[in-house]
């Protein structure tokens, strides 16, 4: 059950922020104008991740309009995993949730989350690829091949199944979550999505995705080299896990291993893949016996 309103600080929002100089305002007004419209108390966690531009300065002159705003200023880069993570664990809210500074996913969709977290959920996340996402702007075919072939990736060797989209930037987790999860965590960049989950996961903690209306910007700071590195840390995140790093035991590490499809799962595969070429063989033979008739139907026209 979601704790009272009247609680110190019920939700968190974290900001990482690295040269964000051209956003932050927006998406801070943004979470602001939302967040001053509910009865629940909160707070805006902004973290500057070595920020060289007017980022900090911007930040520091909107406290005098937004009140629960707070700035945590690292003076050097050290990755959106390490800021994401000091601001989980410097948070106070009952519940806590990470989105990126673009503001690509709305703070509105925080009113998804709320029914999954009475429901007993612990972690849930933003997802553009399950039923009932929009993607309005999307990005380069490219980019979207490469998420979807490193969703696959991800699933088989972080444990992740069932997990559709692990990089989207707008994840919740219970306050009990958050601080299991990031205290253990260990990936400072583009993987500490992954890490995470697979934390969470490892934990028992409940996952739920829910659909997000997504726009995406393009001034993202994501490169092309930030696909092959979420990689590369997941497998790391699967060594970590396999060496006890997380403080998983050995056993549920082992329920974690990538698993071959079962023989079921196998048989209903083929049992697919057979249904499908009698459908495609019967639509085919279909749009042939019509396009014959058409024909006959023509020549007896032209004969007449």
């Amino acid at each position: 059950m979601i704790a009272s309103p009247s609680s110190p600080i019920f939700l968190s929002v974290i900001i990482p922020a690295y040269n964000e100089e051209r956003r932050i305002l927006r998406t801070l007004m943004a979470i602001d104008f939302y967040l001053s419209s509910k009865p629940y108390t909160s707070e805006i966690i902004v973290v500057s991740d070595g920020s060289q531009d007017a980022t900090v300065s911007i930040v520091e002159g909107l406290k005098k309009l937004i009140p629960n705003l707070v700035l945590l200023s690292n003076p050097e880069n050290h990755g959106k995993g390490y800021v994401v993570r000091q601001g989980m664990l410097n948070a106070r809210g009952v519940f806590r949730v990470f989105s990126d500074a673009d503001n690509s996913t709305a703070m509105e969709h925080v009113e998804k989350m709320w029914p999954l977290f009475r429901e007993g959920y612990q972690v849930v996340i933003g997802s553009r690829d399950i039923k009932g996402a929009v993607r309005v702007v999307r990005q380069s075919r490219l980019k979207e091949w490469l998420g979807d072939f490193g969703n696959l990736f991800i699933q088989m060797v972080a444990g992740l199944e069932g997990l559709w989209d692990t990089q989207c930037g707008f994840k919740g987790f219970s306050q009990k979550a958050a601080e299991d999860i990031f205290s253990r965590a260990r990936i400072n960049r583009w993987g500490f999505d992954v890490e995470a989950l697979a934390i969470a996961r490892a934990f028992g903690y409940r996952i739920r995705e829910i659909p997000v209306y997504w726009v995406n910007d393009p001034f993202s700071h994501v490169a092309f080299s930030a696909y092959i590195q979420v990689l590369w840390e997941t497998v790391k995140i699967r060594w970590n896990i396999i060496r006890g790093v997380y403080g998983i035991s050995q056993a549920r590490a082992d329920s974690l291993k990538p698993q071959a499809p079962s023989s079921q799962a196998s048989s209903r595969i083929k049992l697919d893949n057979q249904t499908r070429d009698v459908t495609k063989s019967i639509v085919v033979t279909r749009a042939r016996r019509r396009d014959g008739q058409a024909l006959l139907k023509t020549k007896r026209r032209l004969s007449l």
